[in-house]
């Protein structure tokens, strides 16, 4: 635990913040049923993509590759959209057993896919559960943890995202060379049923649903047509035609947020497009800092494999930094309190801008050492100032809004990485990735899509000390004691 996060505080104070309470009256069994389900919606995403290449080899599609992806995020973010409003109409328990079915019952259907037809939609069941899971394990956060304890669960999030970002794709590489690519589905219909009948036991404490208000079938409805528009945008060829389905995306988005604002039936907490309010802050900040951060995981790869002959192990390898800087990061200042809080909510904002330029100067000709800093900028970022962006939002929802607040954590940022890699792909493609990867069209992008992204780095970052601002920090809901509910 960082010094500057305990120096002032009584031995007692540190340990009632400290890993052994928050393990104990019960929490370790919720603790690890979180890291369950955040390890299965982390992974199964990473494990198909290693895979793609043996399914298209035996039952064919390789047009529709992108679609598989495509398809699973659009299933997540519906799902943790709506993952609020059906924890109060089920219940937290019930719901987080039926998303472990739901996951379950996706994997077995693209395990047992004869065509690609049939294994898109198995794709999409997925990430329908996926979305529900990683949206009830929010709110179970929210509920079910003190709000002292709220960094280091985020932290631990962190890392078990980071961990499974690294054996993920090593996971699909050893199945797919040792057996058959249907074994994953099965591997993960397997973890998400033991998932589903750990829930009721693990969350017997998290009552019972009462109905709740409703779902907010309008919202979700519109919500679906952006994030399709965005991600047809990523998989179009045409820059142009991209382009113009962004902006609609995102101004689809925004269509969304404002009638939610005006609904009878919210999907996001009160005031959530308010930027003067936390949720609103932090919820940009959430969104356009993940936006930001998209392009080295997806065109680092082949750049520096293009460029510095790198194999697609070895630039795996290279950009795996930015998950092991991000996990090391989450875990250090998991401990810090006070005006640390806010103060890593800014270094790490900062941090993302600094990688994004640093990425820029360098990924087409600055040395590898370099390369290998500004990735490892860019996972330390998030893994600095997304627990306590997530402890302030959640400290600062009513108790009328604390599921919906929670699950919206989630789906804001895949919104944000759908976007993000949609940004990511217009820009490279002006510059010429769609037409072949040549020495040229390399240089070009590891330019450009980096330097493209940098205004919704500032804006995010912006968002942020909006976020941290003594406007803010007086807000209802920050001083208030720690409460489970």
């Amino acid at each position: 635990m960082p010094k500057h996060s305990t120096s002032s505080e009584p031995p007692a104070v540190r340990a009632a913040n400290g890993w052994l309470d928050l393990l104990a009256g019960g929490r370790a069994a919720r603790f690890a049923l979180i890291c369950l389900g955040v390890w299965l919606s982390a992974s199964d995403n990473l494990v198909t993509s290693t895979i793609m290449p043996s399914v298209g080899r035996e039952i064919g599609g390789y047009a529709y590759f992108s679609w598989a992806t495509a398809g699973f995020l659009i299933g997540a973010i519906l799902a943790g959209a709506s993952a609020g409003r059906l924890s109060e109409l089920f219940g937290l328990r019930r719901a987080t057993a039926l998303a472990g079915l739901v996951m379950a019952g996706g994997a077995v259907v693209s395990a047992l896919s004869p065509g690609i037809g049939l294994f898109l939609l198995g794709r999409v069941i997925q990430g329908l559960g996926s979305g529900w899971i990683s949206g009830f394990a929010m709110v179970a956060i929210a509920r079910l943890f003190p709000e002292r304890h709220l960094a280091r669960v985020f932290a631990s999030v962190s890392f078990v995202w980071g961990i499974a970002t690294l054996l993920g794709p090593l996971v699909g590489g050893v199945v797919v060379q040792s057996g058959n690519w249907r074994e994953v589905f099965w591997l993960f219909a397997g973890q998400a049923a033991l998932f589903s009948f750990a829930a009721p036991v693990l969350l017997a404490t998290a009552g019972k649903g009462d109905g709740g208000p409703g779902i907010p079938w309008p919202q979700l409805g519109v919500l679906a047509l952006g994030v399709a528009a965005i991600s047809v945008a990523d998989m179009t060829q045409s820059p142009a035609l991209a382009a113009i389905l962004v902006a609609g995306g995102l101004v689809i988005l925004v269509l969304m947020v404002w009638m939610d604002a005006r609904a009878r039936v919210r999907l996001l907490p009160h005031r959530a497009g308010d930027l003067t309010t936390i949720c609103g802050s932090g919820y940009l900040a959430m969104f356009a800092l993940t936006a930001a951060s998209m392009g080295f995981a997806i065109y680092g790869p082949p750049v520096l494999q293009q460029l510095r002959g790198l194999t697609p192990l070895w630039a795996g390898y290279a950009i795996g930094v930015e998950s092991a800087a991000w996990t090391l990061a989450a875990m250090a200042v998991a401990g810090a309190s006070g005006a640390w809080d806010a103060r890593w909510v800014r270094v790490g904002a900062i941090c993302l801008v600094a990688s994004l330029v640093i990425l820029a100067a360098s990924m087409a000709s600055g040395p590898l050492m370099v390369v290998l800093l500004g990735g490892a900028l860019l996972g330390a970022a998030f893994g600095f100032n997304l627990s306590f962006m997530g402890r302030r939002l959640l400290a600062a929802l009513s108790d009328e809004d604390r599921a919906i607040g929670a699950s919206a954590i989630t789906a804001v940022r895949q919104t944000g990485a759908a976007v993000g890699a949609a940004i990511s792909g217009v820009a490279a493609n002006l510059v010429g990735f769609s037409a072949g990867l040549t020495d040229v069209s390399a240089r070009a992008t590891g330019i450009w899509v980096f330097a493209a992204v940098i205004p919704l780095a500032l804006i995010g970052t912006w968002a942020a000390f909006r976020l941290t601002g003594s406007a803010t920090l007086a807000s209802p809901g920050l001083s208030a004691p720690d409460k489970v509910l």
